[in-house]
């Protein structure tokens, strides 16, 4: 099964750029990466999005706190483009399950990515208010478990394995720390990993030889030690140390 790559950024350059890219299959957004690409209208910044990348999966959030808002909200996304994904948090501020909104989101057909979920118990009960034709993608934070010093792979493996019966869901890693998160993803069967544009560049360097790459890393710091124009002049040290116990330099 591929595991297909989805961008993680807000950026509208970033997003052109990457939307050029074979190996990226969709974007991923949300409220705070849409602040630090310094978006000041949601809709129009969205659409500017959407207009971008037409033909690939886009994941954009809701920021209603209540039932009432996520839905009006969702329901408004939902209407800006056919490859929209309406990202729904898995629980508000107050962490009360948004199990009756998904529901009713499912049963109105919208495509969702159900968010800021961290273990395969989260999971087990979004699956329990879904239906098995509504497109669903549940993002589980891999990285933010880590930091936080948890091990989420056995919690991953648990929600791969409850998706099975759902035809219609696809598991997404979620907060991407390295490359190598690609490679574990592929090995445990995620349908999805959604990674910042920095990492993205280095997964397309994937395959190169311990050799090449120790080369690369020694031109690297070549490279730079000339542009810092560094030098040692030993003929300076020399002549320092003649003056310091001859009191001149013979020549």
């Amino acid at each position: 099964m591929k595991t297909k790559i989805f961008c993680d950024i807000a950026d509208l350059k970033l997003i052109k750029l990457f939307n050029k890219k074979k190996i990226v299959d969709g974007f991923t957004t949300n409220p705070t990466l849409m602040r630090k690409a310094g978006a000041k209208n949601y809709k129009s910044y969205s659409q500017q999005i959407l207009k971008i990348a037409p033909k690939k999966k886009i994941s954009l959030e809701v920021f209603g706190d209540n039932y009432k808002d996520i839905k009006r909200q969702a329901l408004k996304i939902n209407s800006w483009g056919k490859n929209v994904y309406v990202k729904i948090p898995v629980v508000n501020s107050k962490g009360l399950f948004m199990g009756k909104v998904i529901q009713e989101l499912c049963k109105k057909n919208i495509k969702m990515n159900i968010t800021a979920v961290y273990n395969s118990q989260q999971v087990s009960k979004i699956l329990k208010v879904i239906n098995k034709k509504t497109k669903i993608i549940i993002s589980l934070f891999i990285g933010r478990a880590s930091d936080a010093g948890k091990d989420p792979i056995p919690e991953i493996i648990k929600s791969i394995k409850l998706s099975k019966k759902f035809k219609n869901v696809e598991i997404l890693w979620a907060s991407v720390r390295e490359p190598y998160n690609y490679i574990q993803a592929k090995q445990l069967g995620c349908h999805i990993i959604t990674i910042p544009p920095s990492i993205i560049e280095k997964i397309e360097n994937f395959g190169k030889s311990y050799n090449k790459l120790t080369v690369e890393t020694v031109k690297t710091f070549l490279n730079d030690s000339k542009k810092s124009n560094f030098k040692i002049d030993y003929w300076s040290e020399i002549s320092s140390r003649y003056l310091k116990y001859f009191g001149q330099v013979v020549l």
